[in-house]
């Protein structure tokens, strides 16, 4: 049975442990990293003692997020923009262009 529930917003996060943390009555501190969370874990522990607390929060938060789609630019826009500043003139050949 767990010791407690707490709210993910009255949890404090360590940089340290890399851990959302929440003070255990032994002395030591209850904790939760990201990874766990984001696995739909609920169970913060205490590394000290048999103690563990149910962490309230909402999964959603903390879902890896889908990555944004870019528009990547056709190959072949790439080519025309490349052989476009081409025509333009090189300096080193006086202002001619050379096939």
């Amino acid at each position: 049975m767990s010791y407690d529930e707490v709210e993910i917003e009255d949890m404090e996060w360590s940089e340290e442990l890399k851990a959302y943390t929440y003070p255990c009555p032994c002395g030591d501190l209850f904790q939760i990293t990201m990874d766990d969370l984001r696995a739909g874990e609920e169970i913060a522990r205490c590394p000290s003692c048999s103690l563990f607390i149910t962490v309230v929060y909402n999964p959603e938060d903390f879902a890896d997020k889908p990555q944004k789609k870019t528009n990547p630019q056709p190959i072949a826009s790439k080519l025309l923009y490349g052989f476009a500043s081409t025509l333009e003139g090189d300096s080193s050949s006086g202002g001619h262009t050379t096939f």
